[in-house]
């Protein structure tokens, strides 16, 4: 049972570090750091973008506007390590 909590842990922090990556690049692309027609870039961004635009639209749906802050990131990180915490206290 350790090692499907393990794996289970291990999935959801790697899917944290993701939505980090995901806004960091969208930072960078909107303060004009990294060039978007940079084919590596766009690679990547779109890679990004498609693992976590299925888990971040329904919450951009609920949450109010902000102008141009997007909290859904957050929103979903803390849903995820509310999951993680909860899975952890109900099989240990």
């Amino acid at each position: 049972m350790n090692s499907i909590l393990w794996l289970f842990d291990t999935i959801i922090t790697l899917y944290v570090w993701i939505l980090i990556a995901s806004a960091v690049l969208s930072w960078l692309v909107a303060f004009n750091v990294v060039n978007p027609r940079n084919p590596t870039v766009a690679q990547v961004g779109e890679a990004l973008w498609r693992l976590t635009e299925p888990a971040l639209a329904p919450i951009r749906r609920v949450l109010p506007n902000f102008g141009g802050l997007d909290l859904s990131p957050v929103v979903l990180i803390i849903g995820l390590f509310f999951v993680r915490n909860l899975v952890f206290e109900i099989l240990t």
